[in-house]
């Protein structure tokens, strides 16, 4: 039966709480399964759902722990000691336990990270916190399955199963050498048909895709997607095996990209969430929201400069808006089309040949809404042919301009090594505002003749 979280539960438990009724709790709790427990302590305060995290065994709330939002995990854990956040750790892969300490302050990671009783586990965590969060190396986990190309069969089957306590799942079987260079993979079907007595380095696969430690997150990504791989092995800089990426790890990362991405394109400079406080909302919004008004603010002067022609055509000024909009609407659609293909590398082909085709793709459309929008005038609106062609020819100029901006400002901020998502939303809907502004009143100027 599917989990549903009503009214009655969240009653129920907060009740149970309240009267620290320890047994029915655990009893209510006890086949709820970790990510449904995470939705729990959302709804509940967190002074609740901090009593939760201490009732149930470690290995439980270190799943539901990750699975909570970023904001809510972090108070619950500034309501942990040192020692409680550590026992939870300990039942984490080290990945996920490296991204849980790291978001703590830098003194109660080194309190937390003291209280670890097991060495290899916090020497490991420790080591990933080293890395670029972003990069391979801060996405990997160390926990994995690899066997030495010189082992027998028989050998290699003990030692897997030692090794094999650590892993929550087993993905690939990598194979490495004396000095733990990743030489290859190995077939669970080979190894299991293969003689006793035969040595790993007549049976494993030598073709293996790998990433380096340094390696963006989104090549990782790519890589993955397009080798369908649910598993692939992170070596460091002198080829050795350090550690594994998983296809939900790779996931988790696609998924919180893709939202920094959305909030960069809506004009939010910074990863934020619903709940956040006040200030930090606003850090994140303001400066987009001032380069809005500084755009408002050049649109109204390029406005101003045309006041005689409103004057005399006034019904030029009824038709700002739509130019605008429809700038702004061209602009942000080809940003995305050209963001998407930054995104997973299909963006292929010279930059002229882009060009051209963006010229055709948006003088097609410009000329069917142009027509659409002329005759609609002329029969609806009763303007003369023209003022028809004034607001048609520069509907057309104004996207043929918008689309252009909105496909190479991406491209030139990703040439540059800045995050393209900054082109899309305020910057250039802004931009194509003042761009169509100007391009229009320019045009109505030549027709017209004001």
């Amino acid at each position: 039966m599917q989990f549903e979280l009503t009214e009655e539960l969240i009653e129920k438990i907060e009740y149970l709480i309240e009267q620290k009724n320890d047994a029915e709790l655990l009893l209510h709790l006890e086949e709820v399964h970790p990510a449904d427990i995470a939705e729990i302590l959302s709804e509940i305060d967190i002074e609740e759902a901090t009593y939760i995290v201490k009732l149930l065994d470690s290995e439980k709330t270190s799943e539901a722990l990750m699975e909570l939002e970023e904001g809510v995990r972090e108070r619950i854990l500034d309501s942990l000691s040192p020692k409680e956040i550590a026992e939870e750790l300990e039942e984490m892969d080290t990945d996920d336990a490296a991204d849980i300490i790291s978001e703590l302050s830098e003194e109660r990671q080194q309190k937390v990270i003291a209280q670890i009783l097991d060495e290899e586990h916090a020497d490991n965590i420790v080591e990933l916190l080293r890395y670029d969060e972003d990069s391979a190396g801060g996405l990997m986990a160390k926990e994995l399955v690899k066997v030495n190309e010189n082992w027998n069969v028989t050998g290699c089957m003990s030692e897997m199963r030692n090794q094999a306590e650590n892993v929550t799942r087993v993905h690939s079987i990598y194979v490495v050498d004396d000095k733990n260079k990743l030489k290859g993979r190995l077939s669970l079907k080979d190894l299991l048909t293969a003689p006793s007595e035969a040595h790993i380095s007549d049976v494993y696969i030598p073709q293996v895709d790998y990433v380096n430690v340094h390696t963006p997150g989104e090549e990782v990504a790519r890589i993955m997607q397009k080798y369908d791989l649910e598993a692939i092995p992170v070596v460091d800089e002198m080829g050795r095996l350090v550690g594994r990426i998983t296809i939900d790890d790779i996931l988790d990362f696609v998924k919180d990209e893709a939202e920094k991405d959305y909030q960069m394109a809506a004009g939010i400079s910074e990863d934020v969430e619903a709940d956040d406080s006040i200030w930090l909302l606003t850090r994140a919004r303001l400066p987009w929201l001032i380069l809005a008004l500084f755009g408002g603010f050049i649109s109204v002067s390029v406005l101003g400069t045309f006041d005689a022609a409103m004057k005399e055509h006034a019904a030029l000024f009824f038709f700002v808006p739509l130019i605008a909009a429809m700038a702004g609407n061209v602009g942000v659609q080809s940003s995305a089309i050209v963001l998407q293909g930054l995104a997973n590398k299909s963006l292929k082909g010279s930059l002229i040949k882009r060009l051209l085709k963006e010229i055709v793709l948006s003088l097609f459309n410009g000329v069917v809404l142009a027509i659409l929008l002329i005759v609609g005038g002329i029969f609806l609106l009763g303007f003369d042919l023209n003022f028809g062609l004034t607001i048609g020819i520069s509907l057309i100029s104004v996207i043929v301009i918008a689309s252009l901006i909105g496909t190479f400002v991406p491209i030139i901020l990703d040439k540059q090594g800045i995050d393209p998502a900054m082109a899309t939303g305020p910057f250039i809907t802004t931009s194509n505002d003042i761009c169509g502004i100007l391009i229009y009143f320019s045009i109505a100027k030549l027709i017209l003749g004001f």
